[in-house]
C-alpha cells in the first residue's frame, strides 16, 4: 500500500518538476541584444586604445622637446632671464626625498641655471636629515638681507657651494602655525597683566603679528616666487600655506622621471608670465 502511494505521488509530481528548467540553463540572447554588447565592446576598446595612443604621443613629444632644450637645439631657451626668481622651493614627495642621487643632481641643474636661493620641502623631514649635517651653523645673513626676511636660512657649502639652501618639513607647517599662536597667546597675556590689569580687551592680531611670531618660533621664511612639486599629486604636499600667497605652483611628475629640459622650461615659462597684485 505504501509503493502505491508513493508512485501515485511521484507520477502527480513529475510534470509539475518537468515544466520548470533546470537552474543552471539560461534562455538564448536575442540578435539585436548581442549586436548591442558587441558594438559596446568595441566601442570601449577603440576609447581605450585612442587614449593609449594620445598619451603615448603626448609623452614622446615632451620627451623630445626635453632633449631638444637639453641639446640647446632650441633657440629661446638658451638664455634665461631669472631676474625674477629670486627664491625658488622644490616639493618632493617623501617617498622619493630618499633618492639622494636625484636630489643631488637637481641642486646641480639649478645651481647651473643661476639659481641662488633654493628651499626643500618634504613632508617627514627627509630632507632636512641629509642636508643639515653639510650646513653651516651659523644662517647666512646676506641672503636674509637680500630676500628681505630674517628666516632659518643657511648656507649649503660641500658640491653646492655658492648655493643658499632652507630645508623645512611638515613640522615647520601646522605645528609651526600652533607653536606661533602659543607664542602670541602668551605675550598677550603676559602684556594684558602688566599694562592692563583690570580691564578686559579682546586680543588683535594682525597679519605682522602672525609673520613676527612664526619668524620668532623658526618657522618663517620667504615666499617663494616659484614652486615645483616632485610627486604623484597635483598640490603642495603640505607646504607651508603661509609662504604661498604669489607663489606659482608647477607639477613636474615624478622624481625618478626628472628631466633638465622640463626644468629649463619651467623656469622659462615663469619667466614670461605676468601676475597680478592685488591691494
Amino acid at each position: 500500500m505504501g509503493t502505491k502511494a508513493m508512485d501515485a505521488f511521484v507520477a502527480n509530481e513529475t510534470p509539475v518538476f518537468m515544466n520548470k528548467p533546470p537552474p543552471h540553463v539560461f534562455k538564448l540572447m536575442s540578435l539585436p541584444s548581442i549586436i548591442i554588447k558587441l558594438a559596446l565592446g568595441l566601442l570601449w576598446c577603440t576609447i581605450h586604445v585612442v587614449i593609449s595612443l594620445f598619451s603615448l604621443c603626448s609623452h614622446l613629444m615632451v620627451n623630445l622637446e626635453c632633449y631638444l632644450i637639453s641639446s640647446g637645439l632650441l633657440r629661446k631657451y638658451r638664455n634665461l632671464q631669472l631676474s625674477r626668481i629670486k627664491y625658488l622651493a622644490v616639493v618632493v614627495d617623501s617617498r622619493e626625498a630618499k633618492n639622494t642621487v636625484k636630489i643631488n643632481q637637481l641642486l646641480c641643474w639649478l645651481k647651473t641655471l643661476g639659481v641662488k636661493y633654493v628651499c626643500l620641502y618634504d613632508f617627514d623631514g627627509v630632507l632636512k636629515k641629509l642636508f643639515e649635517p653639510s650646513m653651516n651653523g651659523s644662517k647666512d645673513e646676506k641672503s636674509g638681507d637680500y630676500l628681505d626676511v630674517s628666516a632659518n636660512i643657511k648656507a649649503l657649502d660641500c658640491c653646492h657651494k655658492g648655493m643658499t639652501l632652507e630645508c623645512i618639513s611638515g613640522s615647520d607647517g601646522k605645528e609651526g602655525i600652533a607653536k606661533a599662536a602659543s607664542l602670541l597667546c602668551s605675550n598677550y597675556l603676559n602684556g594684558d597683566r602688566s599694562a592692563h590689569e583690570n580691564v578686559k580687551s579682546e586680543p588683535l592680531f594682525t597679519e605682522t603679528d602672525m609673520a613676527s611670531a612664526l619668524k620668532s618660533v623658526g618657522c618663517g621664511g620667504p615666499e617663494p616666487d616659484l614652486l615645483l612639486v616632485y610627486g604623484p599629486a597635483r598640490c603642495h604636499l603640505g607646504f607651508p600655506a603661509w609662504r604661498l600667497r604669489y607663489t606659482e605652483i608647477m607639477h613636474m611628475g615624478p622624481l625618478k622621471s626628472m628631466k633638465y629640459g622640463a626644468i629649463v622650461k619651467a623656469l622659462y615659462n615663469f619667466s614670461k608670465k605676468h601676475q597680478n597684485y592685488g591691494k
